[in-house]
């Protein structure tokens, strides 16, 4: 695929989803774009964890190579209407088994049925993607390749960074914003691109302690699912300097509970053979990733393209 080529396009798709709640959908391609490729943010972020209006970050990067890229705001982020508020009562359950579908389902209908669908995710996207396909193994056997940036499920490392970050923000901390707002206002408190709901928070709690990979809500069994039914083959990428939110252990962990499938770790990082170590947000923002990382993400989807 070259990159010589004009600036990629953007347009913006939405989706209605439930009465009152859309999903925006952004698309990033050149006109004779080939491979669809979903791309999905983390926690307390969205969709511009990928892309700018001026054309900037991996999204466009990988649209000027000749992917249709389709960046997904999670209900309520980014421009999702209507944006999270103290009445916001969803959760993780359906960006999991409606959000992501409903993605999937509209990006099937403009490039047809039997065409494959390339996965990339940042963070907690990598955990929320793997989830809906052990959940709706139809669409596992459409991914033909996945590439998680800083995705773990659990985590497990106590260093000092987990005791600020996970102990006294996430479990704490947050705990009393939401009790104040009825939501987790982070990009209003400087703590974040965007808000998370009183559930979602409740959610990824529950699973980032947890030692099983297991749905609080109905019992389902992530781990079970995925021995019985194989991810697509996925390559993780582990920041060099990502002590807690994406360390390079607790990424391996997510690995191993992810089931048997084809999978790569690579560490972001000075011993990784890189110039620099990146940290869970600057692997895809610092100006060195697009001659580092971002060539990683591409080689992997290239790699395991089915025509």
């Amino acid at each position: 695929m070259s990159s010589d080529r004009h600036p990629p396009q953007q347009s913006a798709h939405f989706l209605t989803v439930a009465p009152g709640e859309r999903l925006h959908l952004r698309r990033i391609h050149q006109a004779d774009a080939g491979q669809p490729l979903l791309m999905l943010h983390g926690a307390i972020a969205n969709a511009r964890t990928f892309y700018s209006e001026r054309g900037r970050g991996l999204g466009p990067w990988l649209a000027a190579r000749g992917f249709d890229v389709y960046v997904l705001d999670l209900r309520g982020r980014g421009l999702s209407t209507p944006p999270i508020g103290a009445h916001s009562q969803h959760g993780q359950a359906e960006s999991i088994q409606v959000d992501i579908p409903a993605a999937l389902a509209e990006i099937s209908r403009l490039h047809g049925d039997t065409q494959t669908i390339q996965l990339v995710a940042h963070s907690w996207g990598g955990v929320l993607l793997s989830a809906m396909l052990a959940r709706h193994p139809q669409w596992a056997a459409r991914m033909s390749a996945s590439v998680y940036l800083g995705s773990k499920r659990s985590i497990q490392v106590w260093n000092w960074p987990r005791l600020y970050e996970i102990e006294f923000f996430w479990q704490r901390l947050s705990t009393l914003f939401v009790w104040r707002y009825g939501y987790l206002p982070a990009a209003r408190l400087g703590m974040g691109a965007d808000s998370e709901t009183r559930q979602s928070l409740r959610d990824s709690r529950q699973w980032v302690r947890a030692r099983r990979w297991v749905d609080a809500q109905d019992g389902f069994d992530y781990s079970a699912a995925l021995a019985a039914r194989p991810l697509p083959p996925t390559l993780y990428l582990a920041g060099g300097q990502d002590p807690v939110r994406g360390h390079i252990d607790d990424v391996r962990r997510f690995m191993a509970e992810s089931g048997p499938h084809e999978q790569a770790l690579q560490l972001l990082g000075r011993c990784g053979g890189l110039r620099r170590d990146y940290g869970h947000l600057d692997m895809l923002t610092h100006p060195q990733a697009e001659q580092e990382v971002y060539p990683l993400v591409l080689e992997w989807l290239q790699r395991h393209r089915v025509e």
